[in-house]
């Protein structure tokens, strides 16, 4: 019984991923969902950066301390091992739907770009950001990122599999292509508002603190000299330069 509801544990987080994934896509892109990046209840200009800044600061904190090996040995001591990525991934999830849910919309326009042509491509640009993020996922090991993995061979009596270090596709120009799909998608935008650049660049910047100064550091000291060779020879978010460069490297699940 136990192994089964750790299983439904971890498909019920799973599915609470997807969705926030999906909503994710048209609250940036201004599609299809109720409550966009730009649309919505509006406040004061103070009074809106001040909330979207907590809210993306609740994530940061959130995703950075969550992400630890030193926190993940203590958790694991309260809740059983299969389910601390699943739970990773719900939390994150939720977080993702209350920064939905609350952000305050700041709706005047940065810049406008004009011409069929030029929204073509930064549409195109988009979307291939969003296709990077979901292809490099399955290029480690979507199904243990997201905690699939896990609670399957729990279910199975199975000890967890783990990942090996793999340089598949995107990871031979890159060394974390899932943040650079990120970073391309959040910054493509025609009609960039206000909030929408706020939440751009304050996403960016995170994901290079986070990765450059928290992840690789980790990896170094998972991986060891496999890793700090990955690093000297592909660079960290931007093909072909050496941005980021540091002792460590990787693009693994936390």
């Amino acid at each position: 019984m136990q192994k089964t509801l750790i299983f439904l544990y971890g498909i019920v987080a799973y599915v609470v991923f997807l969705a926030s994934f999906l909503y994710a896509i048209g609250f940036v892109a201004n599609l299809w969902v109720p409550k966009t990046i730009d649309s919505g209840e509006t406040s004061g200009i103070t009074e809106s950066i001040i909330i979207n800044l907590l809210l993306l600061s609740v994530f940061a904190i959130q995703h950075s301390i969550m992400a630890r090996p030193g926190f993940k040995k203590k958790w694991t001591k309260i809740i059983n091992p299969a389910m601390e990525r699943s739970t990773f991934v719900l939390l994150t999830s939720l977080i993702l739907f209350l920064i939905f849910w609350q952000w305050r919309p700041m709706t005047e326009v940065v810049w406008n770009i004009e011409g069929e042509t030029y929204v073509l491509i930064i549409n195109i640009l988009f979307w291939l950001g969003w296709a990077i993020v979901l292809l490099s996922t399955f290029m480690i090991n979507h199904f243990h990122l997201f905690g699939l993995d896990q609670v399957f061979n729990k279910l199975r009596s199975q000890p967890p599999t783990g990942l090996k270090f793999k340089e598949h596709f995107f990871y031979k120009f890159v060394r974390h292509p899932i943040m650079t799909g990120f970073i391309i998608a959040f910054w493509a935008e025609a009609r960039m508002t206000t909030g929408h650049l706020l939440f751009a660049a304050v996403t960016t910047i995170y994901v290079i603190v986070a990765v450059k100064y928290l992840e690789e550091r980790d990896l170094r000291n998972e991986l060891g000299d496999a890793y700090v060779d990955y690093q000297k020879r592909v660079p960290m978010l931007i093909p072909f330069l050496k941005f980021g460069k540091s002792k460590k490297s990787a693009e693994v699940p936390n």
